[in-house]
């Protein structure tokens, strides 16, 4: 049983095997995790013939949704005691149901229309949003005891993200292959098919190989509202998520405006190759993250990283039909500053965890982790609700050529919006101030108090 004991090596440099065992399930979230943000809508409307405002709200009640599951989960796999480990539990459960209900969302039975349809994919999605929160929740927190090192956990999220890229060119390559399919019910149905029993396997065998710390169990005891509280009282925490609510508001526009912006301003054919050139810096400059933030530091480096992606999505204003090569180049300077907000964030996170433990004496991350991601999910919904509202009142009509006044809002929507979030972001992030040195003196402090001659005091 691969379970460390009541007090395991700190690992100084993470064992390459344990990395690997984090990291390889993104591969396969990969596949339908960007289909389902680039093509689900599409799917929907156009090969289940599902109406858009009915898909539309199905979606933004599995938002609501997560955000009841999001901090309740967080807050029991915090509670949980289980022989395999508080964290372990929970990613073993969640593997079959996750595979389940995905093939349910691409695959719904052809018999099925109308009323009974959309009671079948709203099932399936809150199913599946369970399940995945269950999943990601607790092996997010895992994740943060892993290492207690604050450089190593930068290396941690740096690897695991360049592992996870493959899983994000996977999905691409499966969405050429699914606007190219004759068949797209079909496609979808053996997509999703060998995606969930990927998904399904690789869970249960990484989980079994990762270690998990014992003496961490029980190390968290107040209520739920005492608990985010604790959360929202640590001042590194609360300016953090308000960095990364701002920066997600924005950012989300990518994933949402992509399309649009192809088709209907800059005049582009593929998607897939914006969003390829997009995700390659994101895999190329994973080490520099993690080198130069040993000598910046990690906030530093954030801060680069955002005014880049503040620049490159600013740029994107000025692009219009013909201009291929400035696209590719926004789009491209834009995932350099993607990837730091992919690789950073997390390992400050990590270390607020831990100042959090130095304040309250409790072991919280899957409470953390709930809120980190309630706080994206609110965000990015947000985010949708505007684009929504903005491209309905400036005309936009579908599949037609697009009027100045709806081409100039996706440009607004796009390019300036997420530069201005950005921007704010930034200035924000230079009143963060919990640096290697605060780490160093509380991990001391954290270590004494695990000391035997301490716990034997406490007994």
């Amino acid at each position: 049983m691969h379970f460390l004991n009541a007090k395991p090596p700190n690992y100084t440099i993470l064992p390459r095997g344990v990395i690997l065992a984090y990291a390889v399930p993104r591969i396969a979230f990969g596949i339908m995790g960007t289909l389902f943000v680039v093509y689900f809508m599409k799917f929907a409307t156009d090969v289940l013939l599902i109406a858009p405002a009915i898909i539309g709200t199905i979606l933004a009640v599995g938002r609501l949704w997560d955000g009841i599951t999001d901090p309740i989960i967080g807050y029991l796999s915090d509670r949980t005691r289980s022989a395999i480990g508080r964290r372990r539990l929970w990613l073993f459960c969640a593997a079959v149901p996750m595979a389940l209900s995905l093939i349910g969302i691409w695959s719904p039975p052809e018999f099925l229309s109308g009323i009974t349809l959309i009671i079948w994919m709203t099932i399936c999605l809150l199913l599946y949003e369970t399940a995945q929160t269950a999943f990601f929740v607790p092996h997010g927190a895992l994740s943060i005891e892993l290492s207690q090192d604050y450089h190593e956990r930068t290396r941690l999220y740096g690897l695991s993200h360049m592992i996870g890229i493959f899983g994000v060119a996977a999905g691409l390559l499966s969405l050429h292959f699914m606007q190219q399919a004759e068949d797209k019910r079909l496609f979808a149905f053996q997509l999703s098919m060998f995606a969930a029993a990927a998904i399904a396997l690789l869970v249960i065998w990484t989980t079994y190989l990762l270690p998990e710390r014992a003496a961490h169990q029980g190390r968290a005891f107040k209520n739920p509202f005492q608990t985010f509280l604790d959360i929202l009282r640590n001042p590194h925490a609360r300016l953090l998520l308000i960095v990364y609510g701002i920066e997600t508001f924005g950012g989300a526009t990518l994933g949402i405006l992509a399309a649009y912006a192809a088709e209907y301003v800059v005049k582009m054919d593929s998607l897939v190759i914006i969003l390829v050139v997009y995700q390659i810096p994101q895999f190329l400059f994973a080490p520099l993250w993690i080198r130069f933030s040993k000598r910046t530091g990690k906030r530093n480096l954030w801060i680069i990283g955002t005014l880049i992606s503040a620049v490159s999505y600013g740029s994107l204003f000025f692009a219009g039909a013909g201009n291929d090569l400035y696209v590719y180049t926004c789009c491209f300077f834009a995932g350099v500053g993607a990837g730091a907000g992919a690789v950073l964030p997390p390992s400050i996170q990590a270390d607020i965890v831990d100042y959090d433990e130095f304040m309250t004496g409790e072991r919280k991350e899957g409470a953390y982790l709930a809120v980190w991601n309630l706080v994206r999910k609110i965000a990015s919904s947000i985010t949708a609700f505007v684009i929504g509202l903005a491209l309905q009142f400036s005309g936009f009509e579908p599949n037609v050529e697009q009027s100045e006044a709806t081409q100039d809002t996706i440009r607004w929507l796009l390019a300036l919006m997420p530069c201005a979030c950005y921007i704010v972001g930034a200035l924000l992030l230079m009143r963060f101030s919990f640096n290697e040195d605060e780490h160093r003196a509380v991990r001391e402090v954290l270590d004494a108090r695990q000391s035997p001659s301490a716990l034997n005091e406490k007994m």
